[in-house]
C-alpha cells in the first residue's frame, strides 16, 4: 500500500471519524493546530512539512455549518500556500446540498456557492457521501466522488434478517416521493418489495402524511432516507406503518443531523422498558453524530462506521485506482 506521500488532516467537526479513517489507512493524523478567535474567525497552522504531498482534509460541513465550512476553506488555503501537491477535501456530509435550485424568487443557490468557494480555496478534488441532491456534484469542474451508505446498510440489514425470506417478510419504504429512487435500489439489491409515503411539508419541522403506498401488514418495514434533522417525516411514516399492521419498523438514514427537537422526538418514539415503540430500531452512519447532546440515547439507536469505506476511497484516489468499484 503506497501511502508514503499521503498526509491526512482533520478539522474539528468529526474527529472521531477522522481517527477511524486514519487508523484504517495505517497513517496517523497529521499535526495541525486549530483556533477560533473571540470574534469567531477560524485559524489553523500545519505543524509539519506538507510540501509536495497528497493532502486529504477530513471535515463534514455539519452543525454549525458555517463554522465547519470556513474551517475547511482555511485549511485548504493553508495547504495550498504550504505547497501541497494535491488537496482533496473529504466531506462526509455536504452541508448546503439541499439548496440546489432557485425554487422561489430572490433566493440563492447556496450549493453552487459552496462549490465555488471550495474551488477558489485551492481544493483539487472532493470526496463525499450520499448527497441530498446528486446534481450538486455537477456544480463544479473539480473531480468529484460520491460514496454511498448503501453497501454498509445492506450488510446490516442482511445480518439482521438473515433468518427471514426477505421477499415475503421485508418491505423497504420511502418516507416521501423524493426518496423513492433510493429505496428502489435497496429493494433491488435485497430482492424485496418497496413502497412509499406521500407527504406535504407545512413547516421546517412539521409534515403532514397524505397516503401510504405498499403492503406493510405483518411485515418488517425498513424506512430509508439520506438524512434527517427533526425526524418528523420518519416518525410519522413509522406511525403510519404501525397503524397499517407492520410487525416491526426500522428507520435508517445516512446523515443523522439531529436538532434538539429531532433527538427529543426519537427518544419519545423509542421509550425504554416495555412501552410500545413507534420505531424499533434507528440506524445512522457516523458521518455526523449529535447524540452527545442527549442525556438519554435509546439502546436501539445503531451507529454504523463509514471509516473503512472512506479509507478505501482515499487509498484508491492516491493510487489512481477506480473509486466506483467500491459501489459494487
Amino acid at each position: 500500500m503506497n501511502t508514503s506521500t499521503i498526509k491526512v488532516f482533520s478539522g474539528t467537526a468529526n474527529t472521531q471519524l477522522s481517527v477511524d479513517i486514519s487508523t484504517r489507512l495505517k497513517k496517523p493524523l497529521g499535526n495541525i493546530y486549530h483556533h477560533s478567535f473571540p470574534s469567531g474567525e477560524s485559524y489553523c497552522q500545519f505543524k509539519e512539512n506538507i510540501r509536495g504531498c497528497d493532502v486529504f482534509l477530513i471535515q463534514p460541513i455539519s452543525t454549525p455549518a458555517n463554522e465547519s465550512l470556513m474551517q475547511l476553506l482555511v485549511m485548504a488555503d493553508a495547504a495550498k500556500r504550504a505547497s501541497a501537491q494535491r488537496i482533496t477535501a473529504v466531506i462526509p456530509y455536504m452541508g448546503y446540498s439541499r439548496q440546489d435550485r432557485k425554487d422561489k424568487s430572490r433566493v440563492p443557490i447556496s450549493a453552487k456557492l459552496v462549490m465555488n468557494l471550495i474551488e477558489a480555496a485551492g481544493i483539487n478534488r472532493v470526496l463525499t457521501m450520499d448527497l441530498h441532491s446528486p446534481q450538486v456534484g455537477g456544480f463544479t469542474d473539480l473531480p468529484f466522488d460520491q460514496l454511498t451508505f448503501e453497501p454498509i446498510l445492506i450488510e446490516h440489514i442482511r445480518k439482521k434478517y438473515h433468518s427471514l425470506d426477505l421477499r415475503d417478510n421485508v418491505i423497504i419504504m420511502a418516507p416521501d416521493v423524493g426518496a423513492l429512487k433510493r429505496v428502489e435500489k435497496y429493494a433491488y439489491q435485497l430482492k424485496c418489495d418497496f413502497g412509499f409515503i406521500s407527504k406535504k411539508r407545512i413547516g421546517d419541522e412539521e409534515v403532514e402524511l397524505q397516503s401510504l403506498n405498499g403492503n406493510v401488514k405483518d411485515k418488517h418495514v425498513i424506512i430509508i432516507d439520506d438524512l434527517t434533522e427533526s425526524a418528523g417525516t420518519l416518525i410519522q411514516a413509522a406511525t403510519a406503518c404501525k397503524k397499517e399492521g407492520a410487525k416491526r419498523v426500522m428507520c435508517a438514514v445516512t446523515h443523522g443531523c439531529f436538532t434538539e427537537t429531532g433527538i427529543q422526538r426519537v427518544n419519545q418514539a423509542m421509550p425504554p422498558g416495555e412501552l410500545p415503540q413507534v420505531i424499533d430500531e434507528f440506524v445512522h452512519s457516523d458521518t455526523v453524530d449529535f447524540w452527545w447532546k442527549s442525556k438519554y440515547k435509546p439502546a436501539n439507536v445503531i451507529k454504523l462506521s463509514t471509516g473503512k469505506l472512506f479509507a478505501d476511497a482515499i487509498y484508491r484516489i492516491q493510487n489512481h485506482e477506480s473509486v466506483s468499484d467500491l459501489f459494487n
